[in-house]
């Protein structure tokens, strides 16, 4: 039996983020609360995006992941409020997607080139060029656009800023 929820955020980081394999949910900002209660490890994990095909997978891993290292039940809510955002991802996160080939989205909460009437600068992950075009608003997943890097001519994806 666990007591202690810094055992438990401790053993979530082995829990990887089907879509993103060197994402683990704890960098990912996923897991928004930790307690036992009565033996009973309660998790609330939210979303990056209501739609997101990969949630099911991941509580499903949490739970067994959990189960297999503790004796406690396990309760997982999802939470929607307050929505998840990009500015969860931690900074150990971000440089994990850059290492992976993916350029991570930069610490604010929106795509603001419409006010401004130009694009934000992302970050060919390949040699770190900011003189990319976005290809595809979709990429390879629904939280990822398709880039190309004007520079070295390597095409890769963005996690998008939500």
């Amino acid at each position: 039996m666990v007591s202690d929820p810094s055992d438990v955020f401790k053993l979530l980081t082995t829990v990887k983020d089907p879509e993103i394999p060197v994402l683990n949910v704890v960098d990912m900002g996923v897991i928004r609360r930790v307690e036992i209660v009565n033996d009973i490890i309660e998790i609330d994990i939210t979303p990056t995006y209501s739609g997101c095909p990969a949630m099911d997978v991941i509580a499903a891993n949490v739970r067994t992941t959990l189960e297999r290292e503790f004796s406690n039940q396990v309760k997982i809510a999802s939470v929607m409020f307050p929505p998840w955002t990009t500015d969860w991802l931690t900074d150990d996160a971000r440089a994990k997607l850059m290492a992976y080939g993916i350029s991570p989205p930069e610490k604010n909460t929106a795509d603001k080139s419409l006010l401004f009437g130009h694009r934000e600068a992302v970050v060919c992950p390949k040699c770190q060029s900011k003189n990319t075009e976005r290809i595809s608003e979709f990429g390879s997943t629904a939280c990822k656009a398709h880039y190309r890097c004007v520079d070295c001519k390597e095409p890769f994806d963005h996690f998008k800023c939500i």
